[in-house]
């Protein structure tokens, strides 16, 4: 039945009529929103699931619709138990304390990861964890010989604090969507194993990862402890996430969600909307990873001196654009623009919305609102501002 059901949520184009005056009055604008995959709305299909949705007091464990839930999700990703959260962050966050129970216990991850620049600092925060960053190499992977180096400084030492947990990112968002090798994830697992500390894998794109390498996502988590997956991204649902692992820690997990103020009453109506996204998530994410890859084809064919992508390295849903010879945010802002000119040449206006990410990229990532029609209609705008920018550099010269 869920799989009816996502069929028939097949993702709309978004045309807004302009009506101004002079030449873009009746003009068509197209609106395309690559800024993230948190942007998703959610379709009929996952609404009408919403309303129907059976529910009970989750904070009892009697919700049907979130017990189903955590139930597919434990077989889906090989684990024990699961434990339904308002967001993937609290996810984290739940999985660091239940690891590591002694104050200033220490944390090993990548200095650009997500739980170490955009959560907050919540592990030191609140749970009283300190983090230990590490440069991140290519495909968002560190180090094995200056992991296990931190991991046993401590050993013995009245001076370093000792090492309690590792956390991975799979898919690594800051470095454009790569995904980890399952090969250094063994080798990550093993030498965690070796000295008594455990992996967390903060998976908030853990489908997206998947996909990719064509395996279970149960696969990928044979070699950690726990793992974070969120719904609210490629998956499409409005709001929540689940912490997986073994029985004693989402015990353990359950007690903390409390005390973070994550219990949740009725949830099932949040439950059935990320059921709803799981139903048809190989083939959205398969859709998502070729269209990224079509773009990056397509800029990489229109050969500017301005925008320039590596289509080797996009693995998923995400393409970073190096920006030369002018600031990323003026890109942005062009992208977002509409001009008589583009309605005169183009017939349509299109407005396109990406971040701009450091000081010479933007960042573009693609979901399940965005289709085929919408990429082509990206790229198109992407070369009517590339154009614009060459035929002025030219007047000026």
């Amino acid at each position: 039945m869920l799989r009816r059901l996502a069929r028939a949520a097949t993702p709309r184009q978004r045309v807004f009529w302009a009506r101004r005056s002079g030449s873009l009055a009746e003009v068509p604008t197209y609106v395309v929103d690559l800024r993230s995959d948190t942007v998703t709305k959610p379709g009929p299909a996952m609404r009408r699931a919403m309303a129907e949705a059976v529910v009970g007091d989750d904070d009892y464990g009697e919700d049907p619709t979130v017990r189903e839930l955590q139930a597919t999700v434990a077989e889906l990703l090989g684990v024990e138990q699961t434990l339904f959260v308002p967001t993937n962050t609290m996810a984290n966050l739940i999985s660091v304390m239940c690891h590591c129970r002694r104050r200033g216990s220490q944390l090993l991850l990548g200095r650009e990861c997500h739980i170490h620049v955009y959560e907050q600092g919540g592990v030191a925060q609140i749970a009283g964890v300190h983090s230990h960053p590490l440069p991140d190499l290519p495909y968002g992977t560190l180090d094995l010989t200056d992991l296990e180096r931190l991991v046993t400084r401590s050993l013995g030492s009245p001076y370093h604090p000792i090492c309690e947990l590792i956390c991975l990112e799979n898919t690594h968002s800051s470095s454009g969507g790569r995904v980890l090798p399952l090969e250094y994830l063994r080798q990550v697992h093993l030498l965690a194993r070796s000295h008594g500390v455990r992996v967390h894998l903060d998976g908030a794109r853990l489908m997206n990862a998947a996909v990719a390498l064509g395996v279970p996502p149960a696969r990928i988590m044979e070699h950690c402890d726990s793992v974070s997956l969120c719904f609210s991204k490629g998956l499409g649902a409005p709001v929540g996430a689940l912490v997986g692992g073994p029985k004693d820690f989402i015990e353990e997990a359950w007690r903390l969600r409390k005390a973070l103020g994550g219990g949740m009453r009725q949830a099932g109506v949040l439950a059935a909307a990320a059921l709803v996204g799981l139903a048809d998530a190989e083939e959205m994410l398969q859709r998502d990873h070729q269209n990224a890859q079509r773009f990056a084809k397509g800029l990489q064919e229109l050969a500017s001196p301005v925008c320039s992508v590596d289509p080797t390295a996009v693995e998923t849903n995400m393409v970073m654009v190096r920006v030369d010879g002018l600031p990323p945010d003026e890109l942005c802002r062009r992208l977002q623009a509409v001009s008589a000119d583009e309605a005169a040449q183009t017939g349509r206006a299109v407005r396109v919305l990406v971040f701009p990410w450091t000081e010479r990229s933007v960042r573009a990532v693609w979901h399940r609102d965005v289709s085929t029609q919408d990429t082509e209609l990206a790229l198109g705008k992407w070369a009517f501002v590339l154009r614009t920018l060459r035929l002025g550099q030219d007047g000026r010269s």
